[in-house]
């Protein structure tokens, strides 16, 4: 499937962004293709928006018309978060709750609390 991380046509491989990500808790998470697109057009977007900052200030823009870009992107990357967030609760989370797995419950709570920041 197109969405597992474990898959070898992804630049990188499971044991890669275990050893090479701090961040990574080391779990994986298979994306149907259409949760799996969507994600990567979203982030393709905020890349696209980063680049343009990038050139705004190449080209010495005026402060308020980076400041305009860069909430838009603070905005684009909330809207990402938030859709991420509820695939989550809606798959990961109730799974793991219908298995009886209710330390899933203390991770979202954590995982909220570092979002909330």
């Amino acid at each position: 499937m197109k969405g597992d991380v474990n898959m070898p046509d992804k630049q990188n491989s499971a044991e890669n962004m275990e050893e090479s990500c701090p961040y990574c808790s080391g779990k994986h998470k298979t994306r149907d293709e259409k949760e799996y697109k969507d994600l990567m057009n979203r982030l393709k977007r905020i890349e696209g928006q980063v680049r343009g900052v990038e050139g705004m200030l190449e080209n010495d823009a005026y402060c308020t018309d980076v400041l305009v870009q860069v909430s838009a992107i603070t905005s684009a990357l909330n809207s990402f978060n938030k859709a991420l967030l509820a695939n989550h609760m809606r798959t990961c989370v109730a799974d793991n709750i219908r298995q009886g797995n209710d330390e899933v419950i203390d991770e979202l709570v954590t995982t909220l609390q570092k979002l909330m920041k």
